[in-house]
């Protein structure tokens, strides 16, 4: 630890003081002309039954050793109430399309066990299921969003869920959720009406499910002040033809928005993705690149949908993304279990980034996931667990959540390239947020070399800045159950001088301040 320390004092010391080796990079923020609020569900997470991402890394059951409220980890709470979590999306992912409600109610003893056909063949005990997770989203103080089985299910299923949750009535279903311990109806914020319906959700055409879609939603009956907002299934990666399909084939009022999924993989190809750590720097270029590809297909899908949509009534919801490696070595390859290292932490920024550009219609977005599984907040292990890059990268920019973007102009960015691959040096975020404040993220994608960025607000004068760094020696630096503080966010502050303010931008760094 005693050169971790070292580390970040060398660190804070440098922040102070310009690069002075390039010309600077210039961002002008623009305070008079705010745009479109950051719905704070853009923060939204993702808990899956997959691997240990819900069992064991959240659920120990409330007779567990491990000190827990309701059967959830106290520690995992504590740490997740820390990132202000807006929204959890819950059953699935693929898992949400074999999902059967009522196995999930009544005496947890009793409930039939299945097996998780989607991921690693294992015994699924529904320990968790309805009434468990609105437990877990009240705990944290987060809104739901459920997703409901299309592919295995039925209107009738789906409906009669609906009803079991919302219902004030003394229909039998609302009453059975009073026997099960629920008096009152849960508040179902969001539901989803299938996942994936190209792949494993159905492996269907985007007319198909369109029709799918208008079947089951039209039994999707619940009091008004009890509705939530509805998601059709959408596409991924360039595929913009369900985005064009569904946004001219549902009407607004039956749809409220439509899902897309995108992960970043580092070769690009699935059959070998590349590994979570001990990575050279063509991965950590490619990464980085690869994520940026976000803004373009989601550029795409907003001028599909609003070709249908100009009122921009529907919703384009990101509730699939993240970094997908291959999993780690010894591990069951059905649970997508990978590290998470300081490249992690740059891929959420430089999506937080993209997806604020996007704020009129990217109302929501959910990584994956939470815990244990892909790019995690938290990894545990029994009754241990530590924080990742990731985690942090989220916590840093919880000024967002439902600030009011202001526009940003970059100039004078450089590329940082390797080979073939370039890719923008600088990106950079601002918005106003709920405190009155002005706060700025930047991203440095440049491994080796620190960038200064003048900082100025058009017409009006910047004092200082204060906020954090995220940043660390090795590309491929992470935490663990050893070295858990290893990245973690540090002090940054700098002060205008002759009414200028520059800022020194470490090397491979992620940075959130408030301008004053």
């Amino acid at each position: 630890m005693k050169f971790i320390h070292t580390s970040i004092a060398a660190l804070s010391l440098s922040l102070a003081v310009g690069s002075a080796f390039a010309a600077p990079v210039n961002v002008t923020i623009d305070v008079a002309k705010p745009g479109a609020v950051i719905n704070k569900n853009v923060y939204g997470q993702f808990a899956e039954h997959l691997g240990t991402g819900i069992y064991e890394g959240m659920w120990v059951g409330p007779e567990s050793p491990i000190p827990n409220t309701k059967g959830w980890r106290n520690d995992v709470l504590g740490a997740l109430k820390q990132l202000h979590v807006p929204l959890v999306r819950w059953p699935g992912g693929c898992f949400a399309d074999e999902y059967h409600w009522k196995d999930g109610i009544g005496a947890r003893e009793k409930r039939p066990t299945k097996v998780n056909t989607n991921w690693g063949g294992v015994e699924e005990s529904n320990a968790v299921g309805t009434h468990e997770f609105f437990d877990l989203a009240e705990l944290l103080g987060a809104q739901t969003y459920i997703n409901g089985n299309l592919g295995s299910g039925t209107p009738q299923e789906m409906s009669e869920w609906l009803e079991y949750m919302t219902s004030d009535s003394k229909s039998t279903l609302a009453e059975l959720r009073r026997k099960n311990g629920r008096a009152q109806p849960y508040k179902v914020d969001y539901f989803g009406i299938g996942n994936e319906a190209w792949g494993c959700g159905g492996n269907m055409r985007p007319q198909y499910y369109a029709d799918l879609y208008k079947h089951y939603h039209t039994f999707m009956k619940t009091p008004e002040s009890a509705r939530p907002k509805f998601i059709a299934s959408g596409g991924n990666d360039d595929d913009i033809s369900w985005s064009s399909t569904l946004s001219r084939e549902i009407k607004p009022n039956m749809m409220d928005a439509i899902s897309f999924h995108y992960y970043t993989v580092p070769t690009g190809v699935w059959e070998k993705k590349g590994a979570a750590t001990g990575f050279g720097e063509n991965e950590w270029i490619s990464t980085l690149s690869r994520t940026l590809r976000i803004d373009s297909l989601i550029k795409n899908n907003i001028a599909a949908i609003d070709k249908n949509d100009p009122s921009k009534k529907t919703g384009l919801y990101v509730d699939e993304w993240g970094t997908w490696y291959d999993v780690e070595p010894g591990t069951n390859t059905g649970f997508l279990f990978q590290q998470n290292s300081l490249r992690d932490a740059l891929v959420a920024a430089l999506n937080f980034n993209i997806f604020h550009q996007h704020a009129d219609r990217v109302r929501m977005t959910n990584i994956a996931q939470m815990v244990n599984v892909l790019q995690a907040m938290i990894i545990t292990d029994k009754d241990s667990y530590f924080l990742t890059p990731t985690y942090h990268a989220f916590e840093m920019y919880v000024p967002f959540q439902d600030a009011t973007t202001l526009p940003v102009a970059i100039s004078g960015n450089g590329k940082y390239s390797l080979g073939k691959v370039s890719i923008p040096e600088v990106s950079a975020s601002a918005a106003r947020g709920k405190d009155g404040k002005v706060y700025l993220s930047l991203v440095n994608t440049n491994p080796h070399k620190a960038v200064d960025v003048n900082v100025a607000l058009a017409g009006k004068q910047v004092a200082s800045v204060t906020g954090r760094v995220l940043t660390a020696g090795k590309m491929d630096a992470v935490n663990s159950f050893a070295q858990p503080q290893a990245v973690q966010p540090v002090a940054f502050n700098a002060k205008a001088q002759g009414g200028k303010l520059t800022v020194s931008v470490p090397a491979k760094a992620v940075v959130v301040v408030a301008v004053e």
